[in-house]
């Protein structure tokens, strides 16, 4: 496609790997960004068979350096778009990341700052450059308040330490403390980023088979009355099955 992303579908025994990047320079979020960004994911979502995402950039430097300023900050008519929408058309996006019906693989191969630190931790597993890079809410060092939807997101994706650290301290994270920190599954030298992030996204294919099941589990997990935030623990529920939604696919109860 054209515009600021490319897609390359890459086929495999098991299905099909495919690799949306974010081709607009620092990959910096604005209205039109987040629309395109949106399409594209139409597109992938339209591959056939079993599939699996993998997000990238095309800069080395910069996986997404977060929140376009120049833009936030302009008067008048910008090729940004609208700002009054941005907030609730991201959100939305983020949402639609965190949620989608394939496995998704992030290979930050650059810098993710604020909204790009969101949309890699939105994906289920990420594999990061070791030797440059960093990940970083930075929102306090610019004098925001993180909102509470990111907040949501970080604390859920994030170990509690690594969570604390991020949202009040904004540490920089490199790629060995992240991976140390459990904020990212692979952390590799800059010219083995694309090929791990589509060997571990190859390997993830022998779940990529349903995707009604993904959908569900997901928003299970991340959606409205999610269980992991279900004020009952497990025992009640356990003792108490009927009550509770079982997904596509589940053995009724009593069988």
């Amino acid at each position: 496609m054209s515009g600021p992303f490319e897609i390359e579908r890459r086929e495999h025994e098991r299905g099909t790997v495919v690799v949306l990047t974010m081709a607009d320079g620092e990959n910096r979020w604005n209205t039109s960004f987040t629309r395109a960004f949106d399409a594209a994911l139409d597109e992938v979502e339209a591959t056939p068979g079993p599939a699996v995402l993998v997000t990238t950039s095309a800069d080395p430097r910069f996986f997404s350096n977060g929140l376009d300023l120049a833009w936030i900050t302009s008067k008048g008519e910008h090729p940004g778009g609208d700002r009054r929408v941005f907030a609730t058309e991201a959100m939305a996006l983020f949402a639609r990341m965190i949620t989608f019906p394939l496995p998704t693989v992030c290979a930050v191969n650059g810098h993710a700052f604020g909204a790009g630190l969101m949309i890699a931790m939105c994906h289920d597993v990420r594999v990061m450059r070791a030797d440059r890079g960093y990940l970083c809410a930075n929102e306090v060092e610019l004098g925001f308040a993180i909102p509470e939807p990111e907040l949501a997101l970080f604390r859920h994706k994030m170990p509690r330490p690594a969570f604390h650290q991020t949202v009040l301290l904004a540490k920089r994270w490199t790629g060995a403390e992240a991976l140390a920190a459990g904020i990212v599954q692979q952390a590799v030298a800059a010219d083995e980023v694309a090929a791990a992030a589509e060997a571990m996204a190859a390997d993830l294919l022998r779940v990529a088979g349903n995707r009604e099941i993904t959908a569900w589990t997901k928003e299970r997990l991340y959606g409205e009355n999610a269980t992991l935030n279900h004020p009952h623990g497990p025992a009640h529920l356990l003792r108490h099955q009927t009550e509770y939604l079982s997904g596509p696919g589940a053995i009724p109860p009593g069988h």
